[in-house]
């Protein structure tokens, strides 16, 4: 079958597959703050050798990005600043407490929002105290992201000083008209910039960040977009698809759907964009994502030490991830676990002393089960099963397979190179909280 014809049949409504089960499917109901306690204090006690990862998220942003579909708070207040990391700064206490001991971390990653709303100097001071309470191992990697209208050279020099190594820049596009319809705007002399003082810092890995589907998009401002990109030869490039959940972000309600290209005009912007990048020597590391050779990603996905968390695709891989700061979501391999998603909510339980979980899952052995078998598929491209392929799997994957997305053998599914495209779709037949309850309204974003 064409590509074409393929993207549109498996155009369907997909999850992200972050996690599994994905958040809409955790039993939140058998959950509760002192298992999930029990959960990080085992898993810890069990891989500590490795390291954990931690993801901070820091929500403020002076504007609203229209197409933005992450937890955010609006301000030009930078009073806000200051409580919110001391209220960071005494639930990763709370952790280390959990833990027992300084722990060794691996990965840090700032997240927003807009982490560059903060100062250069209140980030210093978070850095530098959760680094007062723990120890960087050899390999660590720290990123953040920024955005390049607000990033400074201090910035840049401070957060390089406390050890962070790569920096991701929200681009999205650069064409005006759609910068306008989504509320963002950057230029290339900007990004440009940043780039430059972060690579003669000592940055080892920058990548940039590009949407499709993007309201008023053409394919002639794409290619302009990509192109004007290509030209800084970021490391990574995340080539992610614009997921229009009005329902879910308001914001979205700036523009109509007749500003969104649909159907076969999204498709011609995916090709579009995958020529480019392969073009100029990318490499598909799968869902999105494109390194040059020379990038760790890249060779992780090669190494199959590729690992995927709710910050994304990593060269990292470590059992324990913990999440600081509103709305963030942890991860002790067993169970997960999501802050309260406003601000207000957040500070009153720290102020109140209490670690400040709101909902998640413990995962059943099942669970693993398939969890094991969708991350074997999103970063290695391949899952086996010892005793043969279930035969409700097997029927679940046949359109695939007659598709030639997939080869099957009799214990093994792979990926074929046309398959790395769609590879949500093929976790979706391990997903069995999605087969047992079909969404009654709509959930995800189309996978294309």
């Amino acid at each position: 079958m064409e590509t074409a014809l393929l993207l549109k049949k498996y155009n369907v409504a997909v999850p992200r597959y972050t996690s599994y089960p994905t958040v809409p499917y955790w039993d939140n109901e058998k959950f509760n703050v002192y298992d999930w306690e029990k959960t990080v204090g085992k898993t810890y006690s069990d891989y500590k050798k490795e390291g954990i990862s931690l993801y901070i998220h820091l929500p403020f942003c002076e504007s609203l990005c229209t197409y933005c579909g992450c937890n955010t708070r609006i301000t030009k207040n930078h009073n806000v600043e200051q409580p919110y990391i001391e209220a960071l700064i005494k639930e990763w206490e709370m952790y280390v407490s959990v833990l027992g001991e300084m722990p060794k971390i691996k990965e840090i990653h700032l997240g927003g929002g807009t982490p560059t709303f903060f100062s250069a100097e209140n980030l210093e001071v978070l850095i530098s105290v959760i680094l007062q309470n723990a120890e960087l191992t050899k390999d660590a990697e720290l990123s953040f992201e920024a955005h390049p209208a607000n990033t400074t050279l201090k910035h840049l020099k401070i957060l390089n000083t406390l050890g962070f190594n790569r920096l991701s820049l929200g681009i999205q596009d650069f064409d005006p008209k759609v910068q306008f319809l989504i509320n963002r705007f950057q230029t290339p002399e900007q990004v440009a910039k940043v780039t430059e003082e972060a690579r003669g810092i000592g940055y080892t890995s920058i990548n940039f960040d590009l949407i499709y589907g993007l309201p008023g998009q053409t394919l002639f401002g794409l290619s302009d977009t990509i192109k004007t990109a290509i030209l800084m030869k970021p490391d990574r490039i995340a080539f992610y698809s614009y997921a229009h959940v009005p329902w879910l972000k308001p914001g979205q309600r700036h523009y109509t759907e007749k500003d969104i290209p649909i159907g076969e005009n999204k498709f011609a912007l995916y090709q579009l964009g995958r020529h480019l990048l392969a073009e100029a020597g990318y490499e598909d590391v799968g869902m999105d994502h494109f390194a040059l050779n020379s990038d760790s990603l890249f060779q992780a996905m090669v190494e199959q030490k590729l690992h995927r968390n709710f910050m994304g695709y990593t060269s990292q891989h470590t059992h324990l991830l913990i999440g600081l700061g509103v709305s963030a979501i942890s991860d002790s391999w067993t169970a997960f676990a999501q802050n309260p998603k406003t601000v207000e909510s957040y500070l009153d339980k720290i102020q109140r002393g209490i670690l400040p979980v709101e909902k998640g899952h413990l995962l059943s052995e099942e669970d693993l089960g398939i969890r094991r078998h969708i991350l074997n598929i999103m970063c290695r491209e391949h899952t086996s099963y010892h005793k043969g392929i279930p035969d409700e799997i097997q029927a679940r994957l046949k359109p695939l397979l007659s598709d030639k997305l997939i080869t099957i053998n009799e214990k093994e599914i792979k990926i074929t190179s046309i398959g790395k495209s769609f590879l949500r779709n093929v976790c979706m037949a391990f997903d069995e909280k999605l087969w047992e309850k079909q969404p009654k309204t709509q959930l995800f974003s189309s996978s294309i």
